[in-house]
This record gives structure tokens, C-alpha cells and sequence, in this order.
């Protein structure tokens, strides 16, 4: 299998449940991958770009975990992007480097799916809030590979009963599998 490089950027894992499933999952089910926590590496936001780029350099699978906060990234894996997909590295005339690599983006929603249609809260669908993640694949030349992601993963601390964590990690573990098998497909 080729080098994979998992970048979780949930600002506070340890406070989540479903994205701390799901990368326990993936630690167990692709040992050979490389997972980085950003809340960890970078909790003050000064991201260490040539360290960065060049786990970016040697990874062919590129997976990029995260909760959907506000139809996007959390602030900061958006820093990380920002500070490392940089014009002369990652695209543009003498940059480039990731072309042909794959990106996979994973992610969770708080809302339920019924709420992401065009009649429902959030007035549009998953999908139609995703061109921005897929032109950053583009610019780069990197190849998109479908999104990855699972619907009605909120829990709240203190708030969330038994049965509702149990049935967010149930679906932690489908979304797991997913993964797993798009990685390794």
C-alpha cells in the first residue's frame, strides 16, 4: 500500500467523540500511517511549514480529518493549509509538488443529513458545499478522491445522554470502515 499521511484537525480531540473514534480506528486499521494531530504539534497556530511540506512530499494518500465547522475547515487545520499549500510548493509555476498525490478529505457534521438539503436548515447539500476543498485538489493537480463523511455526529458534554454517545460512536466506526476502504481501494 502507497505512504499515508492523516491530518486530524479537530482543535480539541480530546474533547470529541466522534473524530478521536475515528482516528483510533484508523491507528489501529493502517498502523503503517502517519497521523498527525494539530491541536497537539500546533496549539499556539505556528505551524512548522517546512516540516509540513515535507510530510506532504513524502506521502502519496493525503487524508485531512476533521469536524465541518461552519461548511469548512476549523480554524486551525484552514491555518495549516493556508501556511502549507503555499504558491511555488503546492501550485503555480515552479511549485506543484503535490501534483498526482490523493487527496481524501473526512469529515463529520453536527447536523443530521435530513437537515442538509435544499429544503432543510441548512438550505444546500453536503455536496454543494464542497468546491472549494476539491479546487484546492485541482490547483494543485492533485487527485480528488470522493469526500468521506458522516451526518449527526454532535454531542454536547454534559448534555448527551448514553445512548446518544453510543449511537455517535457506532456511527464513528461505520465512517472508520469507510475510510479504511477508500484508503486501501
Amino acid at each position: 500500500m502507497n505512504s499515508v499521511l492523516i491530518i486530524s484537525g479537530h482543535p480539541d480531540l480530546d474533547h470529541s467523540v466522534a473524530n478521536r473514534e475515528i482516528l483510533a480506528q484508523l491507528e489501529k486499521a493502517l498502523p503503517q500511517a502517519e497521523i498527525v494531530r494539530l491541536d497537539l504539534v500546533y496549539p499556539n497556530y505556528q505551524i512548522d511549514v517546512a516540516a509540513e511540506q515535507n510530510r506532504l512530499l513524502n506521502a502519496d494518500t493525503i487524508v485531512l480529518q476533521f469536524p465541518f465547522y461552519w461548511y469548512s475547515y476549523p480554524a486551525l487545520l484552514k491555518k495549516w493549509v493556508d501556511d502549507v499549500f503555499v504558491y511555488g510548493f503546492a501550485h503555480g509555476s515552479t511549485g506543484g509538488k503535490l501534483a498526482g498525490k490523493k487527496l481524501l478529505i473526512s469529515f463529520t457534521t453536527g447536523a443530521a443529513a435530513e437537515q442538509y438539503q435544499p429544503d432543510g436548515a441548512m438550505h444546500h447539500t453536503v455536496e454543494q458545499f464542497l468546491p472549494a476543498f476539491q479546487q484546492l485538489a485541482n490547483l494543485c493537480q492533485m487527485q480528488w478522491l470522493p469526500p468521506v463523511y458522516s451526518n449527526g455526529m454532535m454531542t454536547i458534554p454534559n448534555v448527551s445522554t448514553a445512548e446518544q454517545l453510543a449511537a455517535v460512536r457506532e456511527k464513528a466506526l461505520d465512517h472508520a470502515a469507510r475510510l479504511v476502504k477508500t484508503i486501501q481501494d
